[in-house]
């Protein structure tokens, strides 16, 4: 049963026994609707602030995530423009939290092609010159354009309003301990892709992601595991390079890679490797 302690009993004993901290909002606003002293109403107004406040502390995958960011770089992500070379074609990747734009830039048959990818969508130059593309295309290149900018961002996007972390404890790979990080999205906001889904092994030490392995559905779907096998320090900015691996049986859960790749039974499939990285930060 709830019991009331009046105001000095109260605040030794918000965090009541029975009831969460939905509940005590909601009480608490019941008191301010009802209470007419204007003393009192403003003092449970301020109470109700503090305990809302509370209620949004972030919890343990992402007090991990964060601490992740903050080792790959933190805040400077948010003003970094991060120039790379990856497999012979040219990136330029910015994205801040009101906005993003990703360019890559290579020749084909001796012409010149800049895809964009921004806010107002996709479009890609020849030349120079803008040119009309089928939406097919479209979706397809905007998938491979955004598929780099966020594998090269990583951890930074992690906390887009989107994304829905799940701390599933520890695990040890190759001799060393980690926190695993499961991610999901939401539909609204989670793009076409939205269904896939992502583990990350967060290094207790660094805090860097040492390993990640991810489910998707595009192109016909598939699972893929990830190993961190460079580090490149660039202006305060950690990014990384990967080993890229596939499982021979691609119905199994992104769950069960790890035990594939502790066992060999992974297929070495690629290395994700970035070039000549330069960092920009732009005001």
């Amino acid at each position: 049963m709830l019991k009331f302690y009046g105001y000095s009993g109260l605040k030794k004993r918000i965090v009541m026994k029975y009831a969460g901290k939905s509940l005590i909002l909601g009480l608490f606003g019941r008191m301010i609707s009802k209470n007419k002293n204007p003393v009192k109403k403003e003092w449970y107004l301020l109470f109700l602030l503090v305990l809302a406040a509370a209620c949004k502390t972030p919890n343990k995958a992402e007090t991990i995530v964060n601490q992740s960011i903050e080792a790959h770089g933190g805040d400077l992500y948010k003003s970094a423009e991060i120039s790379f070379t990856f497999r012979e074609r040219q990136y330029k990747i910015f994205k801040s939290p009101n906005a993003y734009s990703y360019t890559r830039a290579f020749t084909d048959e001796g012409k010149k092609i800049v895809d964009i990818l921004n806010k107002s969508g996709f479009s890609r130059e020849v030349d120079g010159e803008k040119v009309s593309l089928p939406e097919k295309d479209k979706l397809a290149y905007t998938n491979s354009v955004n598929s780099v900018a966020y594998f090269a961002f990583l951890p930074y996007g992690l906390n887009d309003a989107a994304v829905i972390k799940k701390s599933l404890g520890s695990e040890i790979i190759e001799g060393k301990d980690y926190h695993l990080i499961k991610v999901t999205f939401k539909e609204e906001g989670g793009g076409e892709d939205f269904e896939d889904e992502f583990l990350y092994w967060i290094n207790k030490d660094t805090y860097l992601i040492d390993y990640l392995a991810y489910s998707y559905h595009t192109d016909g779907g598939g699972l893929r595991f990830r190993k961190a096998i460079n580090t490149h320090e660039v202006s305060g900015l950690v990014l990384q390079d990967y080993e890229n691996y596939k499982p021979e049986d691609e119905s199994i859960s992104v769950e069960g890679l790890a035990e594939l790749f502790k066992n060999g039974e992974l297929k070495l499939l690629s290395e994700i490797l970035l070039e000549d990285i330069q960092v920009k930060f732009v005001n």
